[in-house]
């Protein structure tokens, strides 16, 4: 048996999130499918992390184990030919005996982004979550560096999830701001060695909360403190929500 690592991209909307389920479509389901007409196999393709119905992907990991024979560049052109237009597979290498996506992964980094203003941008209305005002970028930035470091997430945990610790290290959130034409951006990052459910979509609505100058930004201290969901922001929706990278103790090829 042979181990691969892949490296896929993919836009998540109208689908039912990563994890194969019994109602709706997913880009696991799409992927094993896409396998098994080019190998014939049936394998469990796992994922470094399981985006959400709507949430995409630029560079989520996979790992599979398989007896193909197929190399590499084969697989990825043959896979590319037999996955819809918006799942790509940007590599397929070769990994190490017993990888695994998730695991094996060190760090992720999500991008969530913004469109804010007067106006609404319609070529970007489904990948951006749409505010219209942001009166306070510098105190959200501001609020966005309290959060970095170790830390107890709990405030920032979807409700009813289940984790031995909901300790977290942050290792940084950049945060991106910049204006074309009437329409101005946002894009707020997250590094961190592991997310709680929803963790990075309930940050970003609470920095939003500060942005739009109904908190200081000294207020997400007190919801750190707190450990309960209730007294953070608001969920952030899924559209705006980006796997960007995944990084491991060895290179990706």
């Amino acid at each position: 048996m042979q181990f691969f690592k892949l490296i896929i991209a993919y836009d998540g909307t109208g689908y039912s999130g990563w994890q194969v389920q019994p109602n709706g479509v997913t880009i696991q389901q799409l992927l094993e499918e896409a396998w098994h007409e080019v190998t014939g196999e049936s394998v469990r393709i796992m994922a470094s992390g399981r985006t959400d119905a709507g949430v995409h992907a630029e560079g989520q990991v996979c790992s599979v184990e398989s007896a193909t024979s197929l190399d590499c560049l084969t697989l990825e052109r043959a896979l590319n030919a037999s996955c819809p237009d918006n799942i790509s597979i940007l590599q397929v290498n070769f990994a190490d005996a017993g990888f695994h996506a998730i695991r094996d992964a060190v760090q992720k980094t999500y991008r969530y982004q913004i469109q804010f203003g007067r106006i609404r941008d319609p070529l970007q209305c489904q990948w951006r979550w749409f505010i219209p005002s942001l009166v306070d970028v510098a105190g959200l930035e501001q609020a966005a560096r309290l959060l970095e470091g170790e830390h107890d997430f709990a405030s920032f945990q979807a409700s009813g999830s289940d984790r031995k610790t909901t300790i977290r290290n942050v290792s940084q959130i950049r945060v991106n701001q910049w204006q074309r034409s009437v329409f101005g951006y946002l894009d707020i990052e997250v590094t961190a060695n592991g997310f709680l459910y929803n963790m990075v979509r309930n940050i970003v609505g609470t920095l939003v909360a500060v942005g739009q100058g109904k908190r200081q930004p000294e207020w997400v201290l007190q919801v750190l403190e707190q450990k309960d969901r209730t007294f953070a922001g608001p969920t952030a929706p899924a559209h705006g929500l980006f796997l960007v990278r995944v990084d491991y103790h060895e290179p990706l090829n």
